[in-house]
């Protein structure tokens, strides 16, 4: 099937282009409205995958054959309804299970591991109509802000080969950037949908803590320390996903407070009410990040805002230790859980270096001391929450840097790869110690052409507010049709 010279099914359609710059809402309209047909998407989404997929390396498992029988016969009725029913999507090889795909989480420790059943999270995506294409790659375990693992390769930026997409879910992100799919399934421990999201130009909400379960396998991962969600082209795809897979399941240890409404609709409405917007600059940043945070909160003001200069009663910088006892800890959790699933005994030559080294460090830390550590956590929260009370969104930075070279953030010793990355993922981690939701909203292109993310923070179970506000700045400033060139042109 060729789709240069018009999409199939419609002599209105000019090409492939054409599709590839719709959001996944406005892929599944062209769905309802009968000018395209799921299983059309799906072969358009193999093709760009099949093209430029060898070029920046998002996706490390195919299951091409299941989403094509997938996509065959009418919509199911509880389907006809669903703003993305036929969209095909990408799930990160790391989080919760995909029944009878390969489980890597970018290791050699897990090669040929199969997973045996879906998460709730994977059900509740079907149950959308979403149409799974494959996995993304991640860095290995998730333990560094790029993507970059041994074993699965090096993903490479769409907008410059030659960067980093960031990570964890780097793959996840490449491959929405690139036009290879509207919405990729991404989670978020320290960053890792927000900083890919960043380097690679797309949308990236990290929801309010418990927002999304994950089980049934676990209630939550180091003391709700991650997020599982989606990169999106559009904030209206992340809102309609947010819908659609918000809320607990049964059995979870606990579960983020309740709203009212739709998500979708907070981003069709705008905010009802200007906000108070504190925004944080900081000497050490990039002069690209301080420009894009300059501009951000240029454009909040000029959108009726009010934005005020301040600072956070904490910084992440305070907290790097503490932040290293509850992600140590949670590699090795992490891989004691897959050892006792697959029956492996871990061993260092299955592993880069620093996963070993934090697999080895999280072995070594005490009850007592990860339970002092969480309860220190908890006070800097409840000093931060204070802040949010008097402030409605904080607008930052994603990173201190733009996109860094391929290389650089996986170089060097262990703790001189992690003391690297803790500070170029600047203050972006706070909110997962805190659970707050939080942004990568794609404002902002620096002189040499690649994107630059801003970030912002709101209250706890407060999504609504950020949606809206994102829906505002992508009204004002549009940024889901920027392609890059790689996906700019099919020839």
């Amino acid at each position: 099937m060729q789709f240069e010279g018009g999409r199939p099914g419609c002599d209105k359609m000019t090409g492939l282009d054409d599709i590839l710059k719709l959001d996944a809402v406005g892929q599944a309209d062209l769905i309802r409205q009968n000018e395209v047909t799921p299983r059309e998407l799906v072969t358009a989404a193999i093709q760009r995958i099949e093209q430029f997929n060898g070029k920046i390396n998002a996706v490390v498992s195919k299951r091409y054959e299941g989403a094509l029988r997938d996509a065959e016969g009418p919509a199911p009725e509880q389907l006809k309804d669903s703003p993305l029913w036929g969209v095909p999507y990408l799930y990160k090889d790391l989080g919760p299970s995909c029944a009878g795909l390969p489980t890597t989480v970018g290791s050699a420790f897990l090669d040929g591991f199969v997973s045996g059943h879906d998460s709730e999270l994977v059900l509740r995506f079907k149950r959308a109509g979403l149409l799974l294409l494959g996995k993304s790659n991640t860095a290995e375990f998730g333990v560094l802000p790029t993507t970059e693992p041994a074993f699965t390769g090096v993903t490479r930026n769409p907008w410059n080969l030659q960067l980093s997409v960031g990570g964890s879910s780097g793959g996840a992100a490449a491959a929405v950037a690139a036009g290879l799919v509207p919405v990729a399934h991404a989670n978020d421990a320290g960053g890792s949908i927000r900083i890919p999201a960043s380097c690679c130009g797309v949308f990236g909400l990290k929801p309010t803590r418990a927002r999304v379960p994950m089980g049934p396998d676990v209630g939550d991962l180091m003391n709700g320390l991650a997020s599982e969600f989606v990169v999106s082209r559009s904030v209206r795809d992340s809102a309609a996903l947010l819908d659609a897979v918000a809320g607990p399941s049964l059995g979870d240890p606990y579960f983020a407070p309740p709203v009212a409404g739709r998500f979708l609709d907070a981003v069709g409405s705008g905010p009802t009410r200007p906000l108070r917007i504190a925004v944080t600059l900081d000497d050490q940043l990039h002069p690209e990040c301080v420009r894009a945070i300059k501009e951000a909160a240029g454009l909040c003001a000029d959108l009726g805002h009010e934005v005020v200069s301040d600072v956070p009663p904490v910084r992440f910088s305070e907290l790097h230790e503490l932040f290293l006892v509850v992600w140590a800890a949670g590699v090795s959790s992490a891989i004691s859980s897959y050892a006792a699933l697959s029956g492996r005994e871990p061993k260092p030559e299955l592993f880069e270096e620093t996963t070993w080294w934090l697999y080895e460090e999280g072995r070594r830390i005490s009850a007592a001391r990860y339970l002092q550590t969480i309860t220190r956590l908890q006070q800097v929260s409840r000093r931060l929450a204070s802040f949010y009370a008097r402030y409605d969104v904080h607008l930052s930075t994603v990173t201190s840097e733009p996109a860094p070279k391929l290389g650089v953030l996986n170089s060097g010793a262990p703790r001189v790869q992690l003391d690297r990355a803790l500070k170029f993922v600047a203050d972006t981690s706070l909110a997962n110690l805190t659970g707050q939701p939080a942004m990568s909203v794609p404002l902002c292109i620096a002189a040499d052409g690649t994107p630059v993310g801003v970030h912002f923070s709101g209250r706890i179970g407060d999504e609504a507010c950020l949606l809206s506000l994102a829906g505002q700045l992508e009204t004002a400033r549009p940024w889901a049709n920027r392609l890059p060139s790689l996906s700019a042109h099919t020839h």
